[in-house]
């Protein structure tokens, strides 16, 4: 596995190009994608946390992590990139993300899908998560920051 701390949120699926206010790829706020490159460390630490807060309640409303060392060794030894000082529920999005077409049983990676959840296939579960983590993304934007933005318009 590479080495190289992981810099940037960005996923290579930026759609803040085509004007969208949140990117379906990383789920950063357009002005986040543009800036990225001028925050201070303290800045991308909390667009960071944002992100796997809202990442690991989708996560967690769909599946248990039971073993977390056992989910970290099996992206190590599959090479699979993650961020190690995030919730465990974000490394089991990069594995369902990665792996959904290959995994045959999620047990094996120290992760158990919801009842719920059971005969969804993986990636159609992968799709769920990455749509539900965009309008919660979607939506802390619309709730948090465009407000923020039209009184500064107004001044």
């Amino acid at each position: 596995m590479s080495n190289q701390r992981i810099k940037t949120p960005c996923v290579g699926l930026c759609s803040t190009v085509y004007g969208d206010l949140v990117c379906r790829g990383c789920k950063r706020f357009h002005h986040e994608v543009v800036n990225w490159n001028g925050y201070s460390e303290e800045v991308k630490r909390s667009v960071w946390q944002r992100l796997e807060v809202l990442l690991a309640q989708v996560m967690a409303a769909k599946l248990e992590v039971f073993d977390a060392t056992l989910l970290r060794s099996q992206l190590e030894s599959r090479q699979i990139r993650f961020v190690a000082d995030q919730s465990a529920y974000c490394w089991a999005y990069q594995l369902i993300a990665r792996g959904a077409r290959v995994i045959q049983q999620l047990e094996a990676y120290g992760v158990v899908l919801l009842p719920e959840f059971r005969d969804w296939s993986l990636p159609e579960l992968r799709d769920a998560i990455d749509r539900e983590f965009f309008l919660l993304s979607e939506a802390h934007y619309q709730r948090y920051i465009a407000p923020r933005f039209l009184q500064d318009m107004a001044r």
